[in-house]
C-alpha cells in the first residue's frame, strides 16, 4: 500500500512542475501589455528627465567573474564536499546511501528552483499587489527565470539576474542535505524522497523569501548574510525534529561509544572542500568583488581557525589525545556561526563568534547529546543548528559600522541593544518555524510511505537495501 502511494505522490509532484509553466503562459500577455516590472533588486534602463536617452546599465565583469566562481565553490560543498565529510563518518555499508542522498538533492532541487523555487523566493508580484499569500512566498512572476534575459542585471552590483538565481540555488541545494547528518544509516529513501522535496518547498523557500527576498525578517532589520537562520538554523533545528521522531539507530550506545567513522581521511578530504566552498558562501553574498567581500572571506577564515584549534584542544585536555574528526567538526562550527555576521563583524567579532560557537558545539555534542539519548547521527544539530543559533545571536552583540558603514547596523557591543533584540526574534521565529513544520511533514510521509528502513534493511546497510550497491569490493 505505501509503495503504491509513493508512487501516486512522486506522480503528484512532478505534475506539479507543469503548474508554473501555465501560469507564465497565462501572464506573459499580461506582462507584454504593462512593461516587465523594475523590481527591487533588478536594474533595466536608466531614463534622462527629458524622457529622450535611456542609457542600458552595463554588466560589472570583475564582479560576474567573481560570482561565476563563489557560485562553483557552493556547489562543491554538496558534492563531493558533504557526500564525503557525512560519508566519512558513517559506517562502510552506508557510504553509498549519503552520496545518493547529496546527489538526489542537487539534482531534484535545483530543477525545483529552477521552475518556481526561484520566484517564490525573490518574485514579487505578490508583494507588489498586497496578495495575502505575499506574507510567505514573492509570488510567480519568475517561474522558469521567464522574465529574465541576458540583459537583466542586479542593482548596485551589476551581474545578470540569472547568475544570482544560479548562485541561490546552491543554497537552496546544500540546506535540506544538511539535514542528512540527523537520519543518516536508517531512512527509507523513498520516503527521503517525497520528505525533502516537500521540505524545501514549504520550509526553506518561505523562510529564505522573509529573510532574503524582502519578507517580514529582512523588514524588521533581521541580520543573515549568508544563510545563518535560512540555512543553518531551519536544517539543524529540522535535522533534531527527524533524529528524534525517527529514533535511535540499532546499537545505538549499547556498543558503549558513537560508532566509529569507516573513513576519516574522507573527513578530511570533505572538510577541505567545505572549507574552501565556505569561502564563497559567505565571501561571495556581498555579490561584489569589492572590501566587503574580502573581509567575509577574512573572518570566515578566521573564525574557522579558532574554533577548529579550541575544539582540538578541548579533546586534548579531557580525551588526552587531539583527534581529526575533532579538529575537522570544530572547523565546520566555527564556519557555521560565522555564517550570519561574515559581512558585518570584524577580526574581534571573528575571534569571539569562532570561540564561543566551539565551546557550546563541543558540549553539545560531547555532552549534552549523551545526556539526552537522542541519536543525531552526524551531529546535524549539535554544530549546524546549534552554531546557527549562537552565530546568529552574536550578529547582534558585534555587528559593527566599522564593515558596515557610517549608516549600518551595529550590535549590543557598540551600543546598539535593538539589534540583538532583533536578532533574537528572528532565531526563535526560525526555531518554532521550523521544528512545528518538519513535524508535520514527518509526520505526513511516515504515515504514507514510511521513513524507517526495516532492522533487516538497517542492519545489511542501506548501500545494498536501498540501492543495491556496494562501495567496496568483498575481497577488501
Amino acid at each position: 500500500m505505501k509503495r503504491k502511494m509513493f508512487k501516486y505522490i512522486t506522480i503528484l509532484l512532478l505534475m506539479s512542475l507543469a503548474i508554473p509553466t501555465a501560469m507564465t503562459a497565462q501572464d506573459s500577455l499580461a506582462t507584454a501589455t504593462s512593461n516587465d516590472s523594475i523590481t527591487a533588486i533588478t536594474v533595466t534602463t536608466i531614463t534622462e528627465t527629458e524622457g529622450v536617452l535611456d542609457t542600458a546599465s552595463t554588466l560589472d565583469s570583475g564582479n560576474t567573474a567573481w560570482i561565476i566562481v563563489a557560485t562553483i565553490l557552493v556547489m562543491l560543498m554538496t558534492v563531493p564536499g558533504l557526500a564525503l565529510f557525512y560519508g566519512g563518518l558513517v559506517r562502510q555499508k552506508n557510504v553509498l546511501s549519503i552520496i545518493m542522498q547529496c546527489l538526489f538533492i542537487t539534482g531534484v532541487i535545483s530543477i525545483l528552483w529552477i521552475s518556481f523555487g526561484y520566484s517564490w523566493v525573490f518574485g514579487t508580484d505578490y508583494m507588489e499587489s498586497d496578495n495575502a499569500l505575499g506574507a510567505i512566498i514573492g509570488g510567480w512572476d519568475k517561474v522558469f527565470l521567464s522574465s529574465l534575459t541576458l540583459d537583466t542585471l542586479m542593482e548596485g552590483v551589476n551581474i545578470p539576474e540569472i547568475l544570482f538565481a544560479v548562485f541561490q540555488c546552491m543554497f537552496a541545494v546544500i540546506t535540506p542535505a544538511l539535514i542528512i547528518g540527523a537520519f543518516a544509516e536508517r531512512i527509507k529513501f523513498s520516503g527521503y524522497v517525497v520528505f525533502i522535496i516537500l521540505w524545501s518547498i514549504i520550509v526553506y523557500n518561505p523562510m529564505a523569501h522573509w529573510v532574503w527576498g524582502g519578507g517580514w525578517m529582512q523588514e524588521m532589520g533581521a541580520i543573515d548574510f549568508a544563510g545563518g537562520t535560512v540555512v543553518h538554523i531551519n536544517a539543524g533545528i529540522s535535522a533534531l525534529v527527524m533524529a528524534v521522531m525517527l529514533g535511535r539507530r540499532k546499537g545505538y550506545r549499547t556498543i558503549g561509544h558513537p560508532f566509529t567513522p569507516h573513513n576519516i581521511p574522507f573527513v578530511f578530504i570533505g572538510t577541505a572542500l567545505l572549507w574552501l566552498g565556505w569561502f564563497g558562501f559567505n565571501a561571495g553574498s556581498g555579490l561584489a568583488a569589492d572590501g566587503l567581500a574580502a573581509n567575509a572571506f577574512l573572518v570566515t577564515h578566521l573564525a574557522t581557525c579558532v574554533a577548529a584549534v579550541i575544539w582540538m584542544t578541548l579533546e586534548w585536555i579531557l580525551y588526552k589525545k587531539p583527534t581529526i574528526v575533532g579538529f575537522c567538526t570544530g572547523a565546520v562550527a566555527g564556519l557555521v556561526a560565522i555564517t550570519p555576521a561574515a559581512g558585518t563583524v570584524d577580526v574581534l567579532g571573528a575571534f569571539f563568534i569562532g570561540g564561543i560557537s566551539a565551546l557550546t558545539c563541543f558540549v553539545m555534542v560531547a555532552y549534552v547529546k549523551r545526556k539526552l539519548k537522542y541519536d543525531d547521527s552526524l551531529d546535524a544539530f549539535g554544530v549546524h543548528g546549534v552554531g546557527g543559533i549562537v552565530g546568529s545571536i552574536l550578529t547582534g552583540v558585534f555587528a559593527t559600522q566599522a564593515i558596515t558603514g557610517a549608516d549600518g547596523a551595529q550590535g549590543a557591543l557598540y551600543g546598539d541593544w535593538n539589534q540583538l533584540w532583533i536578532q533574537t526574534v528572528a532565531t526563535l521565529a526560525s526555531i518554532a518555524y521550523s521544528a512545528i513544520l518538519t513535524a508535520i511533514l514527518f509526520f505526513i510521509v511516515n504515515k504514507t510511505i514510511g521513513l524507517r528502513v526495516s532492522k533487516e534493511d538497517e542492519a545489511v546497510g542501506l548501500d545494498i537495501s536501498q540501492h543495491g550497491e556496494l562501495a567496496y569490493s568483498e575481497n577488501e
